[in-house]
């Protein structure tokens, strides 16, 4: 139990220490951790089955090489890939916004060291070692949760990506219109 106190207490001073921030810095990195799970458990959980479903929609419809199947295929294909890119641009925003946020946290923790040098002067030393740790927590926090977004929201884009790739083969390659040979 004094595990978790302990935790607690640390999780706490550095908010107290990084400033308010902190708090939207984590909020925005909460968000994108949530749609980066989400991602997660619809590539692995839910795009096969729906791969699935597109080839049997696609074998049940026309598969002629005509027009209106390449159509068919075209929309299938489609509505598989903007079902896999759902999100991705919201992750990847998220991630640019992150380090915006800490050098707004940066700015914030100058004012204050300003407004300390104003109203103390130099002398005070412990208050201005605390506005300089109110100016670089923010910023490395929002560096360090970009990044740890960053690595696996490009691994999604790509996943999603190859999954696509492979579903447009497997429905080309399965119904190719007769070729000029074998008439």
């Amino acid at each position: 139990m004094t595990l978790f106190y302990d935790a607690w207490v640390s999780l706490r001073s550095f908010f107290e220490l990084g400033g308010p921030v902190l708090f939207a810095i984590f909020a925005a990195t909460l968000v994108m951790w949530v749609l980066i799970v989400e991602r997660l458990w619809y590539l692995f959980a839910v795009l096969p089955s729906q791969t699935h479903a597109a080839e049997q929609e696609w074998t049940h419809s026309a598969g002629d090489g005509s027009w209106h199947a390449n159509s068919i295929r075209q929309l299938i294909v489609s509505q598989v890939g903007q079902s896999s890119r759902r999100n991705l641009g919201l992750i990847q925003t998220l991630i640019q916004i992150l380090p915006l946020m800490g050098l707004l946290g940066t700015v914030w923790g100058m004012v204050q060291i300003f407004e300390n040098l104003t109203l103390f002067g130099t002398g005070n030393t412990r208050l201005m070692a605390s506005g300089v740790a109110l100016a670089t927590l923010p910023t490395m926090a929002g560096l360090v949760a970009a990044l740890s977004g960053l690595c696996v929201s490009a691994w999604l884009k790509h996943y999603s990506k190859q999954k696509l790739e492979e579903l447009e083969e497997r429905l080309q390659m399965r119904f190719e219109p007769a070729s000029a040979d074998s008439e």
